[in-house]
């Protein structure tokens, strides 16, 4: 029965989002990145609505609609990045490994809505991503990070990379610590077998700039991941 349930989502659910990246890219051209964010995250909802996964989002009181953040979250599962634009309660746009660009429809899609690409690879490179992403932010576009650079293997939140706590001193906004939990088991690295099951994102405190400032950047990163730990399930 799994398999034939998980042959359900990636039929369905493939086409239907095949089809909504095709529309993204196409209405991009006529309609502004803002104003068609509200269309992109009602139609990922109703996504993961189709895959009858249930999905269960907490704190997004602590989102101010209209301020601008960068938004650092755990990475377990390709479904990670649909769940996140769908429920962070604000404008965002995020960075993502430039090997996705590439992709056929995926790739075009998200470089068209302005997502921004990183090559993990290559140092100079990452750091001119990071520069790209500070100016992004800085002209009150929020972004979304996922500090980990790669999903789990285990499940567990593996250790964090450098560069986006260099980051987040130098953008001076706040920081929102974003848990996942439920999409390993919904659909893992390395298993084709999507497994439909209630999900959670939950959303912490705003961690203001002044907190940012007073740390080191080591000692934001061990503070941030604790944060998101502590808001794992």
């Amino acid at each position: 029965m799994r398999h034939l349930i998980s042959a359900y989502a990636w039929l369905v659910g493939g086409l239907y989002f095949i089809l909504l990246l095709f529309l993204c890219i196409i209405l991009s051209f006529f309609i502004r990145q803002k104003t068609l964010d509200p269309f992109i995250k009602k139609s990922l909802r109703l996504l993961f609505k189709i895959l009858f996964i249930k999905v269960h989002a907490k704190g997004t009181e602590n989102v101010e609609p209209n301020k601008t953040y960068l938004f650092m979250s755990n990475h377990e599962s390709l479904f990670d990045i649909p769940l996140l634009e769908a429920y962070v309660p604000t404008f965002v746009r995020g960075v993502e490994a430039m090997r996705q660009f590439k992709w056929p429809v995926y790739g075009w899609a998200i470089r068209q809505v302005g997502n921004i690409p990183i090559d993990r690879k290559n140092i100079h490179a990452s750091i001119k991503s990071m520069k790209i992403t500070e100016k992004t932010l800085k002209k009150g576009k929020s972004i979304i990070i996922l500090p980990e650079g790669h999903r789990t293997l285990d499940g567990n939140l593996g250790s964090f990379k450098k560069l986006p706590f260099h980051l987040a001193k130098q953008a001076g906004v706040p920081v929102i610590p974003i848990g996942l939990s439920g999409l390993f088991e919904l659909k893992h690295k390395g298993s084709w077998l999507i497994r439909p099951r209630p999900i959670k994102i939950k959303f912490g405190q705003p961690i203001s700039p002044d907190k940012i400032r007073s740390l080191s950047t080591e000692e934001l990163r061990d503070y941030i991941r604790e944060k998101i730990q502590n808001l794992i399930e």
